[in-house]
């Protein structure tokens, strides 16, 4: 094995190769800054290109947009609080915040650099541990994805603020926007109130983009110019933009335990990114000795939103390259680019064209280290897009919006979508009813269901092996206990608020 990694490190140690990842990066991050253009457009948009290429080469250009079309979600997450992709969702929680009280600076380092690292583990994880993770979530059924995805629902109590009602009725929101359309298996019409455009239920994207950032848009176009100004000018200075070798010691075990989460979720196929980011948040803040910094632009949930998006690169393309399983819709554009380059994804990959492949491996190392090369090289060059007048800003943000949106499949319903979710998330704002519980719950309803469904068939309706599968039992064991646990303490919480 050392050989061959070696060797694969020599294939890409060339100008040609190199300038390809590099290019691959860059443009990643640019679809990834811009909210609605995603990884998956970018691959699909360059997919074409690489068929002249050589196989060693095209692949990593693929892969330098992966990568960078994961990581660049955080630049609008932080400073416009708009998350450029699903994977950057919770990145709007802590990021926006530390960038509002003047920490920008100090956010970006962070990111940058337990980025690069969680890249770090997972690409070792996959290279050294691939088959073993493979061969372990090859044998989930429907009943463990069911109990999988009830305990990452559970993570609504962690996202409901100070009223866990309001979470709740938010998340069932969700539900409800996940139920439009054709129901999965049997595609009945649900909810589609005789509109065609309907049939094919609502698009993560439009809903997200519209959710985050139409809501967001319309709250900021309360403020008067000059109010504005002023707080771009004071809360968005590039200082503090140096950490200090304690201050990234102390995240050691947040990041640790993100990167795994990232890992994990990963290779679980149909959860993702959006997935990770939103558990390892909870995580973190669950685990903490002080979740009240939460939301209000604390070091440990950027730390943990943005090592745990990273890392399920890694987790993702596990059963992609061991067993030709996608597990989102980017690792399902990569099996084509195998494909089309000859390269057929499973076992005997590695061994009818392992030269390849850990070429490949060497090009996900340089292309993670050129993702933070770019990001440290752009870092002040990027915040200074907060000192662009908000009346020039926001136009520019909506438009770039709808484009993003319609791109998704190129149809204006989806325009309209991103429009009707922006209003419904101002008024979630005013009414004070967190928006977060909502993405979480219309991101887990149709796995959720789907995989119910195909356990009652699989059982012939019956419920038990949900519970004696020794995997879901656990897993619904934890579900019960983290909500137990969460109704527990908001009630403490009540309890002192009425004392004081």
């Amino acid at each position: 094995m050392v050989d061959l990694f070696l060797n694969g490190f020599v294939s890409v140690l060339n100008l040609e190769t190199l300038l390809i990842i590099l290019i691959g990066v860059a443009l990643g991050l640019v679809f990834g800054a811009i909210p609605g253009l995603t990884a998956v457009m970018a691959i699909a948009i360059c997919l074409p290109i690489t068929f002249g290429m050589e196989p060693l080469n095209g692949m990593a250009l693929l892969l330098g947009l992966y990568i960078g079309g994961v990581s660049g979600g955080f630049i609008p997450a932080m400073l416009l609080n708009i998350p450029g992709t699903p994977s950057s969702i919770a990145t709007t929680f802590d990021g926006y915040p530390m960038a509002q009280n003047g920490e920008a600076g100090k956010a970006f380092t962070l990111t940058i650099i337990f980025s690069f690292l969680a890249g770090l583990l997972s690409f070792a994880i996959l290279i050294f541990v691939s088959p073993l993770l493979a061969s372990i979530a090859i044998e989930f059924s429907p009943f463990e994805y069911f109990a999988v995805t009830i305990f990452a629902l559970t993570m609504i109590t962690s996202l409901s603020g100070n009223s866990m009602l309001k979470g709740v009725l938010a998340g069932c929101l969700g539900i409800v926007l996940a139920m439009i359309g054709m129901a999965p298996i049997d595609s009945y019409p649900r909810f589609t109130f005789g509109f065609s455009d309907l049939d094919a239920g609502l698009d993560v994207l439009p809903v997200l983009i519209g959710l985050f950032a139409i809501s967001e848009i319309l709250k900021a176009a309360e403020n008067k110019d000059d109010q504005n100004k002023k707080r771009i000018e004071i809360a968005y200075k590039l200082r503090d933009i140096g950490i200090s070798f304690r201050e990234v010691f102390q995240q050691k075990w947040n990041w640790l335990r993100s990167t795994l989460i990232g890992v994990g979720v990963g290779i679980l196929p149909g959860l993702g990114g959006s997935t990770a980011n939103i558990i390892a948040y909870a995580t973190a803040k669950n685990q903490s000795k002080t979740p009240e910094k939460f939301g209000k632009g604390t070091p440990y949930g950027v730390v943990a939103t943005e090592s745990s998006n990273n890392a399920s690169i890694g987790g993702a393309l596990v059963p992609l390259l061991s067993i030709g399983i996608p597990g989102d819709g980017v690792t399902a554009l990569l099996i084509g680019g195998l494909m089309l380059h000859g390269l057929n994804p499973g076992p005997l990959l590695f061994e009818q064209h392992g030269d390849v492949m850990y070429g490949i491996f060497a090009a996900l190392l340089i292309a993670n280290a050129f993702m933070a090369l770019l990001l440290i090289i752009g870092m002040r060059f990027f915040i200074r897009i907060l000192n662009v007048p908000q009346h020039l800003l926001l136009p520019i943000i909506i438009v770039l919006c709808v484009v993003g949106a319609f791109g998704v499949n190129n149809r204006l319903f989806d325009a309209v979508i991103l429009v009707a979710c922006g209003l419904l998330g101002y008024v979630l704002i005013k009414l004070k009813i967190p928006i977060m519980p909502v993405v979480l719950a219309f991101i887990l309803a149709p796995i959720l269901e789907l995989n119910l469904r195909r356990g009652l068939m699989h059982s012939n309706g019956d419920w038990t092996p949900f519970i004696t599968s020794p995997i879901a039992f656990v897993f619904l064991t934890v579900a019960l206990i983290s909500v137990i646990v969460a109704v527990r303490n908001n009630m403490k919480r009540r309890r002192i608020v009425g004392d004081q």
